[in-house]
C-alpha cells in the first residue's frame, strides 16, 4: 500500500519537474528461478501501426495463460508488457503516468524506483506516439534481453538465446500488412529460432484501436488466447484465421444484400479457404447460391455445413434465408433427425 500511495502522489507531479531516477542495484534475494511453472519465461512483442492507430501485443510462453497476466494495453495510450515475475502494477500505474504526460522512460524509471521486486521483472512500454522504454531485471533468468525499434519492442527471458529476440525484431521490421498477422508471423519466427528454453504452453494476441470493437463501446479489435496447448502458436493462428473468416462472412452478407452475388460468393469462398472447418462459411455459401438460383450448389453447401456442425440440422430450418427450401425433399432429408445424429 505504501508503494501504491507513493506512486499516486508522484503521478500528479508535472513531468517537466521529474528527473528520471536510476533504479537501485539488485539484491540476490530478488533472483527468480525457472522451476516455478507460473514464472513467465516468455517472449513477447508490443507494437504500434501508425497508419491504422492500432496497438498490439503478442506472446508465447511455457507458462499457463501467459496472455492473461503479461500485458496491459489501452487504445490511444500505450502497451505495457510485464513478464518474468509479472506485476500488474506496471499497467495500472503506468497508464496513469502516461495519461499525465510522462514519457515511457520516465514512467518506467518512476515505477522501478518504487518496486522492491524490480530486479526480477522484465518490463517494456510503448506509447501511442511510438516512444519506447524497456527494462531487463538482472535477477530475471537468462537468456534475457530486448530490442526496441520504430513502433515496437521485442523482449524475452528464459530463452534459447539472443537469436529469439533478434528473430522477433527482424520479422516485425521486415513485414507489412495488418498488424495482427505481422505479430503472428513474428511469434512464429521467434519460436523457429528456439523460443522459450522450457518449451511451449500458451500464447495470446491482442489488437486495440480507439472505439474499434463492440459497436464502438470497446477498444479491443482482436483478443484471442490459447491458455494450455502443446502447439499454442498453431492454435493461435487457427483462431486468427477464424476471426478473419468471420469478417469475410460479414462482408459477403453485406455484398449479397447490396445485390452483388458474384462478389459475395468470392468473399464467402475466401472465408471458407481461410477457415475450412468453419460451418458458418458454408452456410453463407449456401445462402448465396440459393439467392442466385443454384439450388443444387446450395444443398451441397448445406450438406457440408451439417457435416461440420450437426446442430445445423436443427437451426437451418429456422433460418429465414432458406424458407424456399422448406418443402424440398433433399433439404428435409438433410435436416431431419436430432442435432446429435
Amino acid at each position: 500500500m505504501r508503494t501504491l500511495h507513493l506512486l499516486l502522489i508522484v503521478a500528479v507531479v508535472t513531468p517537466a519537474c521529474v528527473r528520471a531516477p536510476s533504479p537501485p542495484p539488485s539484491t540476490a534475494g530478488d533472483i527468480q528461478t525457472d522451476s516455478d511453472p507460473n514464472y513467465l519465461g516468455t517472449f513477447s512483442i508490443i507494437s504500434r501501426d501508425p497508419s491504422s492507430g492500432e496497438l498490439g501485443f503478442a506472446v508465447q510462453s511455457k507458462a499457463f495463460a501467459a496472455g492473461n497476466r503479461a500485458v496491459a494495453i489501452r487504445a490511444g495510450l500505450g502497451v505495457i508488457a510485464h513478464q518474468a515475475s509479472a506485476n500488474p502494477m506496471y499497467g495500472a500505474i503506468g497508464f496513469e503516468l502516461l495519461a499525465r504526460g510522462f514519457t515511457p522512460q520516465q514512467a518506467l524509471d518512476m515505477m522501478l524506483r518504487s518496486d522492491e521486486g524490480r530486479t526480477s521483472r522484465q518490463v517494456a512500454i510503448l506509447d501511442a506516439e511510438g516512444r519506447t522504454a524497456s527494462w531487463d531485471g538482472p535477477g530475471a533468468n537468462d537468456w534475457k534481453g530486448h530490442k526496441c525499434g520504430a513502433n515496437y519492442c521485442a523482449q524475452g527471458n528464459i530463452l534459447a538465446g539472443p537469436q529469439v529476440v533478434d528473430a522477433l525484431a527482424r520479422s516485425f521490421e521486415s513485414s507489412s500488412g495488418p498488424l495482427a498477422e505481422r505479430l503472428m508471423d513474428a511469434l512464429d519466427a521467434a519460436q523457429a529460432a528456439g523460443g522459450d528454453a522450457r518449451g511451449m504452453q500458451s500464447a495470446a494476441l491482442i489488437i486495440t484501436r480507439a472505439l474499434g470493437g463492440a459497436g464502438g463501446f470497446s477498444d479491443r479489435v482482436i483478443d484471442i488466447r490459447v491458455d494450455d496447448s502443446r502447439a499454442p502458436l498453431a492454435d493461435l493462428r487457427r483462431l486468427l484465421n477464424l476471426y478473419r473468416a468471420g469478417q469475410m462472412i460479414t462482408d459477403a452478407n453485406r455484398q449479397l444484400t447490396a445485390g452483388d452475388p458474384d462478389t459475395a460468393l468470392g468473399t464467402a469462398l475466401a472465408a471458407r479457404d481461410k477457415a475450412p472447418d468453419n460451418d458458418n462459411a458454408w452456410v453463407a455459401i449456401a445462402n448465396i447460391h440459393l439467392k442466385a438460383g443454384r439450388k443444387a450448389d446450395a444443398l451441397a453447401a448445406i450438406r457440408r455445413a451439417i457435416e461440420l456442425n450437426a446442430a445445423n440440422r436443427r437451426q437451418l430450418p429456422k433460418n429465414r434465408n432458406f424458407e424456399t427450401l422448406m418443402n424440398d425433399p433433399e433439404f428435409k432429408r438433410l435436416t431431419s433427425g436430432s442435432a446429435g445424429q
